[in-house]
């Protein structure tokens, strides 16, 4: 049985219980707990209690089958089918059909991958609103920071510091700033998905990853973090050195 249940009735191995097909008790059948097994997480199940037994297949036919029907221990309504090459799923279908017209195959999980794929989209759409949320952020930052130091700017132009220098000056700026906030971002997300892991798995009595941060996931936000640092600081230094001189020394 799973652990689920054996803790829910405080059940452990060795101890007999009675197992029936329905809610009144007929036909109940007497078992001895062979072993406590930790169901295989279902991200499609994650809020179910898992309380299920494993039986031997004759005694799972002993149980549900009617006896006023002797031909149901000996049906069927589905059978799994495990592929060599699933890329050949739609010829075994036609092929099935084909020998047998009232039997159908369909792939399994279906409507389960639909759902992950919707909310594949949604967390894609999100990551885009929140790419485009902290890009404005990073801008302003930028654009504020280079207002505050127009004179210092102003000085440097009258020194003699060319304007491309003051512009990739700024540009590096916004670069090393998003490279250190993606970087802090990611190192923020593993020590958090512990925390959230740990709370949700005790919420729900699972062991199913609820949040992973794996590498090819820091190194993608760390990619996108540079592009965005580029432009906050070209766009910042554009808007700082299209001033004349006498604008940015205040006279």
């Amino acid at each position: 049985m799973s652990r689920q249940l054996a803790a829910r009735a405080h059940l452990a191995v060795g101890d007999a219980i009675t197992l029936a097909a329905d809610s009144t008790g007929a036909r109940a059948v007497r078992f001895r707990v062979a072993g406590v097994y930790e169901p295989t997480p279902d991200p499609m199940k994650f809020n179910v209690e898992r309380l299920e037994v494993r039986l031997h297949l004759d005694d799972l036919l002993g149980i549900t089958a009617d006896p006023a029907d002797p031909s149901s221990a000996e049906t069927v309504s589905a059978i799994n089918v495990r592929l060599d090459n699933p890329a050949g799923g739609a010829a075994f279908s036609r092929a099935l059909s084909a020998r047998a017209p009232f039997v159908f195959a369909t792939r399994a999980g279906g409507s389960e991958s639909a759902t992950f794929v919707v909310i594949d989209r949604f967390h894609t759409a999100i990551a885009i609103v929140t790419v485009i949320g902290s890009t404005a952020f990073l801008l302003a930052l930028m654009v504020i920071r280079a207002e505050e130091r127009k004179e210092t700017v102003g000085v440097l132009r009258l020194i003699g510091i060319s304007r491309r220098t003051i512009l990739a000056e700024v540009v590096v700026e916004g670069l090393v700033v998003a490279v250190a906030g993606a970087i802090f971002g990611v190192l923020f997300a593993a020590l958090a998905q512990r925390g959230v892991n740990r709370f949700f798995q005790a919420r729900y009595d699972t062991t199913l990853v609820f949040m992973r941060i794996t590498p090819a996931i820091a190194l993608r936000s760390i990619v996108v973090a540079l592009p965005v640092g580029v432009v906050a600081g070209a766009v910042a230094s554009w808007l700082l050195l299209r001033r004349g001189l006498t604008a940015l020394v205040g006279r």
